[in-house]
């Protein structure tokens, strides 16, 4: 597509009990969304395997693993930017719930350690604490690609709005986030969520969420917001790759239509480094 224009695949994966049907199903899933013209492509959080701490280490594998080297491979082969969901990373004695993103030529452009661990009790609905399996990380994710600058969290960041201010501060005019988010929390708060994150800060953002499974998790419905906070695209539950033609003009336009992003009062709220 021409300048400020391009197209996004949103990989709506169902996470099955193996890894390796899993990650044949991901390849499968990244081609389509390549061969239907999408530049950039994004896969689900921890998409090797299902969301449970029982799968968390055995699914694991240190940076630069047999993984990694598919999923780069992916990327070259096709020229597209592969921000390829998250995996288990493992790093000494620790677990990370990591993203890696490949640019065209397969090089590893960026890659982000979930900062904010799922660590929840609801009553009567449920029950679960990552940080019993993960560490959490701490450096924010901007990075530049041929297309534009992007900021990427992963699922439950997505409720911490400073996070998302800083990386549009930082540049970003899109964000993508991977994620496995629960269905009772979906329902409730997914849409919401994600428009807001968009309006907020006057960009495209990208959530890539997996296939609902069989115990009803997770809650599916990936979806592109735009910067007016608009539905762009969305899915239902189940596996599917959802496309977006992305013009970053918009971004231009919301933001001289209505200058709450460019107005802030940076006096008042420094740039967070």
């Amino acid at each position: 597509m021409s300048d400020r224009k391009f197209r996004l695949g949103l990989c709506q994966l169902l996470s099955r009990t193996d890894k390796e049907e899993n990650m044949a199903r991901a390849e499968a899933m990244v081609r389509e969304a390549a061969a239907g013209g999408a530049s950039v492509v994004v896969l689900p959080e921890v998409f090797q395997c299902p969301f449970g701490h029982e799968y968390f280490e055995p699914y694991s594998e240190p940076r630069g693993d047999a993984s990694m080297q598919r999923m780069a491979q992916w990327a070259k082969e096709l020229g597209i930017v592969l921000i390829a969901g998250s995996v288990t990373e493992k790093a000494g004695e620790k677990l990370y719930n990591t993203s890696y993103v490949f640019d065209r030529d397969g090089s590893l452009l960026a890659d982000y350690r979930k900062i904010h661990l799922f660590d929840v009790d609801i009553p009567d609905k449920m029950t679960f604490r990552e940080s019993d399996s993960f560490a959490s990380g701490e450096d924010i994710c901007v990075f530049d690609t041929d297309f534009c600058r992007i900021g990427l969290a992963i699922c439950y960041d997505l409720r911490f709005p400073e996070l998302f201010r800083t990386m549009a501060r930082r540049g970003a005019e899109l964000i993508v986030l991977p994620a496995k988010f629960t269905t009772p929390t979906g329902e409730a708060h997914w849409e919401l969520l994600t428009r807001a994150r968009a309006l907020d800060n006057e960009l495209f953002f990208a959530a890539c969420c997996g296939a609902r499974a069989p115990d009803g998790n997770p809650y599916g419905h990936s979806c592109v917001v735009g910067p007016y906070g608009d539905i762009k695209a969305s899915c239902g539950e189940e596996e599917t790759v959802l496309f977006c033609d992305i013009d970053l003009t918009e971004v231009d336009r919301v933001r001289a239509q209505i200058p709450a992003f460019p107005g802030l009062r940076d006096d008042l709220y420094p740039v967070a480094e």
